[in-house]
């Protein structure tokens, strides 16, 4: 709960600024390169999650990686992380920024697990009547899941449509053992 309340706030915050500087666009695509960084380098992530390694120090580091690299806004805002001692959230507040990013822009994420790979037009399919029903541009995520025997799952935000034989399978499991 903590994890989610921290990285809305920051991201949040760092939303605002980038609204009003109409800098959303290029903020986003800084954060989501310096999580991506982040979470390729084993060696940096260690530094940058260190506890005994000072705020200064980490800044320090980034700054020499990211300075030519990103706006003096994001170097800001990743000092004010690093400062608060929050750097373990920003996978999370890049998610969250990310969300309310498209929100503005009227993007539904949805994600699609399925038991098989989709092939092309079954894809092309999903993301057509993805885009109808929830009326929005959509932007899809294909997973595959083998123990869903059949059919797909699709999650759009916190609304989950279960359509697997897994779980057909299941509900008519537990409506025989009623039965007897």
């Amino acid at each position: 709960m903590l994890r989610g309340a921290v990285a809305g706030r920051y991201a949040e915050a760092l939303y605002e600024i980038a609204v009003r500087e109409n800098l959303v666009d290029q903020l986003e695509s800084e954060l989501l390169a310096v999580n991506k960084v982040l979470n390729e380098s084993e060696p940096l992530k260690k530094v940058v999650l260190h506890p005994r390694i000072t705020a200064n120090e980490k800044k320090e580091v980034l700054a020499s990686l990211f300075k030519d690299h990103i706006s003096e806004i994001m170097m800001s805002f990743l000092g004010f992380v690093l400062d608060r001692q929050r750097e373990l959230f920003l996978a999370d507040i890049a998610e969250y920024f990310t969300g309310l990013a498209n929100k503005a822009r009227n993007i539904s994420d949805i994600q699609v697990t399925s038991a098989v790979e989709l092939t092309e037009e079954e894809k092309k399919n999903m993301d057509a009547a993805m885009a109808k029903s929830t009326g929005k541009k959509v932007k899809l995520t294909f997973n595959v899941d083998q123990e869903l025997l059949g059919g797909v799952v699709v999650r759009v935000g916190d609304k989950v449509i279960d359509g697997s034989v897994r779980t057909r399978l299941q509900t008519l499991r537990e409506h025989l053992r009623q039965i007897s």
